[in-house]
């Protein structure tokens, strides 16, 4: 995100001098390090929490849709950048991946059945495809069929032009550049506070994390991309919009192998139902990963707790969040998620053959041996007030910002990263009402199709994708 930021910042206003705080010693480090998050081009092409089933009502796709637009201006966006040579070889950040879905039982064959007709209508998700055909399914990812029980109902569905996208490498890349073109990258250094001074910048202090050097630095405005610790630091900056708003962490695990018998036989990225209680961000899902060029397969996340906000957070972060303001939501959702906590214990059970087990759900004929696990990063949920419920458990990323636009911060998980460049344009035009008109025309040149709804026209949207999928080399 603070890299997507930067880049947007930097082409529409290249005067404007920007600093990056990162208190590691590189950046991509957390969430976006490769190994950290499951890589998933987040379109809504398999991902079926984007179009939940409600009782007694057709299928909506409208938040499959949205998703799909918002990941088609983050591929406008890179193609742009590949283009005016920002980014480099397209094929060190991203690459052609198919999006699957795969479901067991009469039930979720039947969803799925009728989420295939719904989508197939629409422009964006044109060349789905559908079947409940073992052989059929076996062409498209041999290891979901292979020694598979008889008798089972299942089903699949298939869109060939899913992405797998290394985060790492592209924020590596941004930086680069950025650093490169006179923005100042500063590792090493915490963040301890940020105050609003009289004159209406902000006064940030910070420290290094060897030695523990003091420092300040004023700005008009700042952006707290900082995942998890992202609520810390807009709880310290004071802003009254950060009330009522905190965060439950859950790790995740994935099983790894690069065994090439088993990789070749795999190319695509499989997604299913969640188990009952698990959080969206948990469904299960078999990916193939490519990062630094090498081709691996993925399979989880195995949710696991940990009081940290990060991987290289505070075991004191789930406390210290607490206020007087948020303490009443964070309980209402603690009372009204008993599921969520059954099912993370369940999860933090299950030993390394438990978690095969459930790996053959996908692939019936794994071997524990071939298998290892990695541990993935920190996610920390949104728990925020709600007028009805009291307090609630959010999917999703929500950006915080204040009435003067001064400060802004991101919250939340995935879609993420995928998602990136609509959500920095939101805040753009949020936090620089003024400036934000005189942006549109490069906006227009940086991405093509700004300011419309892709999805309802049937003609540009092929226009559009063709023309990303050609410049950054993802055509099936």
């Amino acid at each position: 995100m603070s890299a997507t930021l930067g880049t947007l910042l930097h082409e529409l206003q290249p005067d404007w001098k920007i600093v990056a705080f990162e208190r590691l010693s590189d950046v991509a480090q957390e969430s976006s390090n490769p190994w950290n998050n499951a890589g998933t081009g987040h379109a809504a092409l398999c991902e079926l929490n984007y179009m939940p089933q409600q009782k007694g009502a057709p299928l909506d796709p409208a938040k499959a849709i949205s998703i799909n637009e918002q990941f088609q201006q983050s591929r406008q966006f890179w193609s742009s950048l590949v283009e005016r040579g920002v980014l480099d070889e397209p094929s060190t950040f991203i690459n052609a991946t198919p999006h699957m879905t795969f479901v067991r039982g009469e039930k979720d064959v039947a969803y799925l059945k009728e989420r295939y007709e719904v989508l197939k209508e629409q422009p964006l998700f044109e060349g789905i495809e559908y079947s409940d055909d073992s052989r059929v399914i076996n062409t498209w990812a041999p290891l979901l069929m292979q020694k598979r029980r008889k008798g089972e109902p299942f089903a699949a569905t298939r869109v060939p032009a899913g992405t797998d996208v290394d985060f790492g490498a592209l924020t590596h890349q941004l930086f680069d550049h950025l650093t490169a073109s006179g923005v100042s990258l500063r590792t090493n250094q915490e963040v301890q506070s940020l105050k609003k001074q009289k004159d209406g910048d902000w006064l940030i202090k910070y420290r290094t994390t060897i030695g523990r050097t003091p420092n300040e630095i004023k700005a008009r405005f700042v952006f707290v991309g900082a995942g998890g610790w992202a609520l810390k630091l807009l709880q310290r900056s004071g802003i009254p919009e950060i009330k009522g708003y905190g965060v439950f962490p859950i790790g995740g695990q994935f099983l790894k192998t690069s065994n090439p018998k088993i990789v070749a036989q795999h190319k695509a990225k499989v997604y299913s139902q969640a188990s009952v209680g698990a959080p969206p961000m948990s469904v299960p899902h078999l990916d193939t990963r490519v990062v630094d060029g090498e081709a691996s397969l993925m399979f989880g996340p195995f949710a696991t707790f940990s009081p940290k906000f990060l991987k290289n957070g505070s075991m004191l972060d789930l406390v210290t969040q607490v206020r007087p303001h948020n303490l009443w939501p964070m309980l209402r959702v603690a009372f009204a998620n008993p599921d969520l906590i059954t099912y993370l214990v369940g999860e933090l059970l299950k030993n390394h053959s438990k978690k095969v087990d459930s790996l053959r759900t996908f692939m019936p004929t794994a071997k524990g041996e071939d298998w290892t696990l990695i541990n993935a990063g920190q996610r920390a949920q949104v728990m925020k007030k709600d007028a009805k419920k009291g307090g609630i458990l959010q999917f999703g990323t929500e950006v915080v910002a204040a009435a003067d636009g001064s400060i802004a911060g991101l919250l939340g998980a995935s879609p993420g990263a995928s998602t990136a460049v609509p959500i920095m344009l939101d805040l753009l035009k949020k936090c620089f009402p003024e400036e934000y008109p005189g942006w549109e025309a490069e906006l227009r040149e940086l991405i093509p199709t700004f300011g419309e709804q892709l999805n309802k026209d049937a003609a540009l949207a092929e226009k559009s994708t063709t023309a990303t999928a050609a410049t950054l080399g993802i055509n099936e």
